[in-house]
């Protein structure tokens, strides 16, 4: 990852799913149902962030003896850039809505 003070949608949302322990399969299920279907993370692609985010240490592997898939979960640091990066997008939000209801379109 270039920079962790901005995350793609793509990173957002895995992590976002990481605030419990889950695996892969879960964590796209979790994003395309929660988004109804309008953004879905292919296996390739969730693997290849899931690496990243292993590397930049802001995930670990979960302990789950009970489990023969790997279940991953968000460390503290993960935790921090994840709470900032929504109050990233809060302040985006705010400013749209703001400019929206000032709309003055012709």
């Amino acid at each position: 990852m270039k920079s962790l003070e901005q995350l793609t949608d793509s990173v957002f949302y895995i992590m976002a799913a990481l605030t419990e322990p889950r695996h892969g399969y879960a964590i796209m299920n979790l994003i395309e149902d929660t988004t109804k279907g309008s953004f879905v993370i292919g296996p390739a692609s969730l693997y290849t962030i899931i690496k990243k985010l292993l590397k930049e240490e802001l995930i670990v592997l979960h302990d789950d003896s009970d489990s023969r898939r790997k279940v991953y979960v968000l460390t503290a640091k993960g935790r921090e850039v994840l709470t900032e990066d929504i109050k990233r997008r809060k302040v985006m939000i705010e400013l749209a809505e703001k400019g929206l209801e000032g709309d003055k379109t012709i």
